[in-house]
């Protein structure tokens, strides 16, 4: 009686200890962690995740072989935002920003851009089987006949109503709003800017702008306006514009008081600014054949290096002896060009503004989930922090899309969107490559085998 009473006491210790090591989905232990909102290292720490979501912190958490990642050794971020995106083909392009951590992208039109366009990536994003970042999206552009994007980026694919709306009047404004309201946007997007490089397109009137943000505002949405000079960053913000989707073009003078004051009114709507640095870079890509070389490179971004030819290489020139007159530069060095806008950005941040990162994937040398990596690169060799850089893809990010409260950060309760990685991307930002797995929904996602 005595033996069966300690068998069964056995037993059911046992059960108990079962029953807490299956508490949890999945538990990642003894990790460095690193959470997304600016705040410092911790290192030895165990997340414990149930049901997709964050379910507890710690120092230890009870788990077992079959639901447990070591993470002895290794750093966890949250999962990665590219806030400005195009894609002509999202089944090929989903698997590549997932295989880079990237779980939340937010497009911002393009001429697919059709309601149904858009339902397909939101439908692929939100299953977990198929390797797919949650997809964020405006509406399709705002913008006139004869402008930018359509006209500068001319293709059949652009059709007024379906994937933009040609704005006629400030009249029409009022129902065109009504109806991309009706869709899961997070807000609208506007093409304010006369286009990349000459021959310019005429901007699109002020009070185009003015009538689009009231009539936004109707219905709680913001506004994502495309700008690339100073010129249509005082429109914007004149006109009340709350989102920035691209950085490159804009110049800071801190001793400009004219331009300080516009500033100062465009901080107290709390704006959200994207810092699209790969688009100077990626003019640049055809001169440097050797930035294929990046042992982190797939090989299918690897074989744009063959497509690169004479005629290629003359139009980046081309384009990049404007950027010398545009940025008032003497060489074309990576350098000079990313550095002062670095520096740029680090003011704006310093000001207070959401500062947050974007490539404008979409052309031939900006790629899909690894440029996003580049452009953290970037605004690292201006001077920036990897911790707050890690931020600006991750917290700030959501809040842009105002997610924060589910994502963007580990922290309990959100969404366990994580990237472990093999080294310390607080020692060098380019260890944000060195990635282990990739983690969406508390599910470890399938990444590309080559």
């Amino acid at each position: 009686m005595k033996h069966l009473i300690t068998l069964i006491s056995i037993l059911f210790l046992a059960s108990c200890v079962s029953d807490q090591t299956d508490q949890y989905d999945l538990v990642i232990s003894n990790v460095n962690l690193i959470d997304g909102t600016g705040e410092p290292l911790q290192a030895g720490v165990s997340i414990g995740i149930i049901g997709g979501k964050i379910a507890a912190i710690d120092t230890a958490l009870p788990s077992n072989e079959k639901n447990r990642i070591d993470g002895s050794g290794k750093f966890l971020i949250p999962g990665l935002f590219d806030c400005h995106v195009h894609t002509g083909n999202f089944e090929r392009d989903f698997p590549r920003f997932i295989h880079y951590g990237v779980t939340s992208i937010f497009i911002t039109g393009g001429s697919l851009c059709t309601n149904e366009f858009y339902a397909a990536m939101r439908k692929q994003g939100n299953q977990d089987s198929i390797p797919a970042p949650i997809v964020f999206h405006t509406s399709q552009h705002f913008s006139m006949e004869g402008r930018h994007p359509s006209k500068t980026y001319s293709n059949n694919n652009w059709r007024d109503g379906a994937s933009i709306f040609y704005l006629k009047d400030t009249l029409q404004i009022q129902q065109l709003v009504q109806e991309v309201c009706k869709y899961p946007i997070v807000g609208i997007k506007l093409t304010i800017e006369d286009g990349p490089a000459p021959p310019f397109v005429e901007r699109i009137p002020q009070s185009f702008i003015n009538q689009t943000v009231k009539e936004a505002s109707k219905y709680g949405m913001e506004v994502f306006a495309h700008i690339s000079d100073n010129i249509e960053l005082e429109m914007a913000i004149n006109g009340g514009v709350q989102n920035l989707v691209h950085f490159t073009g804009v110049n800071i003078d801190p001793m400009d008081s004219i331009q300080m004051k516009l500033l100062q009114k465009f901080i107290k709507i709390n704006p959200s600014w994207v810092t699209t640095l790969m688009i100077d870079k990626s003019f640049l890509y055809p001169i440097h054949v050797e930035w294929f070389d990046s042992p982190y490179m797939l090989n299918a971004y690897k074989e744009s290096k063959y497509e690169i030819n004479p005629g290629s290489i003359e139009q980046a020139k081309r384009y990049i002896r404007i950027l010398m007159d545009e940025y008032g530069l003497s060489n074309n060095s990576l350098e000079s060009f990313i550095i002062p806008q670095v520096e740029d950005i680090r003011f704006l941040d310093e000001m207070g503004f959401n500062m947050v990162l974007g490539t404008d994937t979409g052309n031939d040398f900006n790629f899909p989930g690894y440029s996003l990596h580049e452009e953290m690169q970037l605004l690292n060799l201006g001077g920036m922090k990897p911790l707050n850089i890690i931020k600006m893809g991750s917290l700030n990010a959501a809040k842009m899309m105002n997610a924060q409260d589910s994502l963007g950060s580990i922290e309990v309760g959100k969404i366990a969107n994580m990237v472990l990685l093999d080294k310390n991307p607080l020692e060098e930002i380019s260890n944000s490559l060195s990635i282990n797995s990739v983690i969406k929904r508390g599910l470890i996602q399938e990444r590309i085998n080559e």
